[in-house]
């Protein structure tokens, strides 16, 4: 007998949904607020406080697919209609894929989407055409989903040898699937589109998450038994398959100048495209996390519950809010307006630019804050009203 009825949101969900959002914010805010004149995940020039800033974001895009699945799992048992769903899928896919390239990118570039060297495409594009692929692969049976996402999420490294120029004019089709990168549309190259999230294997994350749901209809002994078995599985075969460096990932770990060096070598891997050991390093400890946020109802949970109730809303506005007040901040402070985001080269940057983990943290706690007070009014609103647009936002 299922405990859970269908009808009524699964709280744990939304919970662990809003606690990547504001993770996510971390690395958007350092983009426009405190980048640094080198990668956090290159060990030869970071330091333990900058990589983790940067490594803690990773758990946000894998989870976020996953659950993205998980819920259109969920929605199917709600209405009992493929059809609906199917339907529902491709809408709101399109509807994302559109939102990437118009209000995203903008907030991005502040260049109103036709900036003069294109647009990229990042998780929200892998997000929406993930769901119109899902809007296919819901007419096969879980079992075939579950293999079709398996193959995707554990075999694409078998294909790292393949690049684009092996193609030919096909290359750009791989790029889009696999490899990502800069695809130029124009014949002198200077205007394209840059791929940061090629579709495989978030296609195949997706279709998991979906087959997923059913775990979380079951009665909670069952799936607390399930979200350890899972957990337990993601993490021992990350470090089975890391330690050996066989297998799932383009840079093998090496011993480094110090023990947390090393432990930083061993969990950097990579995430554009997201290797196997990135998303078992990523979606074991969510189902930890999950488990955690059902046994455990804290009170500040509440917080995370609110966001993740509206996490696209989130999403979709912080964007051009941090993106505006770092160059406020820039200017009241410093007299000069500063855009970070659009100025990557450091040779570039102002003499009285310098990084600051402070600066980003501080930025971070205010943008959560005021997003809190944001999403808990937009929740509101939504459940009051019945706007078409509502169900896509």
């Amino acid at each position: 007998m299922n405990d859970n009825n269908p009808r009524q949101r699964i709280e744990s969900l939304d919970v662990l949904r809003g606690l990547v959002i504001v993770l996510m914010a971390i690395d958007h805010v350092r983009d426009f607020w405190s980048v640094e004149p080198f990668q956090p995940e290159d060990l030869s020039q970071t330091t333990p406080e900058y990589f983790f800033t940067r490594w803690i974001t990773h758990f946000c895009a894998p989870v976020f697919v996953f659950l993205a699945g998980t819920s259109a799992f969920l929605y199917q048992a709600k209405i009992n209609d493929k059809k609906q769903l199917s339907r529902f899928l491709l809408s709101r896919g399109l509807w994302l894929v559109l939102i990437e390239l118009v209000v995203v990118n903008s907030s991005w570039t502040l260049g109103f989407f036709l900036t003069g060297w294109g647009f990229f495409l990042q998780v929200i594009w892998a997000l929406g055409v993930s769901m119109i692929a899902l809007a296919l692969l819901v007419w096969l049976s879980d079992g075939m989903i579950l293999l079709i996402s398996l193959l995707m999420i554990v075999g694409h490294n078998a294909f790292n040898f393949v690049v684009p120029a092996d193609l030919g004019a096909w290359a750009w089709l791989w790029q889009v699937l696999h490899e990502g990168g800069w695809i130029a549309l124009n014949a002198q190259g200077s205007y394209g589109a840059f791929i940061a999230y090629p579709l495989i294997p978030w296609i195949g994350v997706m279709g998991a998450g979906y087959v997923f749901g059913r775990l979380m209809l079951m009665a909670p002994a069952d799936r607390f038994r399930w979200l350890w078995g899972l957990a337990g599985a993601c993490v021992m075969l990350f470090v089975v398959l890391r330690y050996s460096n066989l297998y799932g990932d383009t840079a093998p770990w090496t011993t480094q100048k110090d023990a947390m060096f090393t432990f930083m070598s061993f969990i950097n891997t990579q995430k554009y495209p997201p290797s196997l050991l990135f998303l078992l390093m990523t979606l074991g400890p969510g189902f930890v996390l999950l488990w955690l946020f059902e046994k455990k109802p804290w009170r500040w949970l509440g917080i995370l519950k609110t966001i993740g109730r509206v996490p696209l809303f989130f999403y979709v506005l912080h964007f051009i809010v941090i993106h505006l007040t770092s160059m406020l901040y820039f200017k009241v402070v410093h007299g000069q307006w500063f855009d970070l985001a659009n100025t990557q080269n450091p040779q570039r940057w102002p003499d009285f630019y310098e990084p600051s983990l402070w600066r980003l943290y501080l930025a971070w706690a205010l943008t959560v804050w005021g997003f809190f007070y944001l999403c808990r009014w937009y929740d509101r609103y939504k459940s009051t009203h019945r706007h078409w647009w509502l169900k896509f936002l």
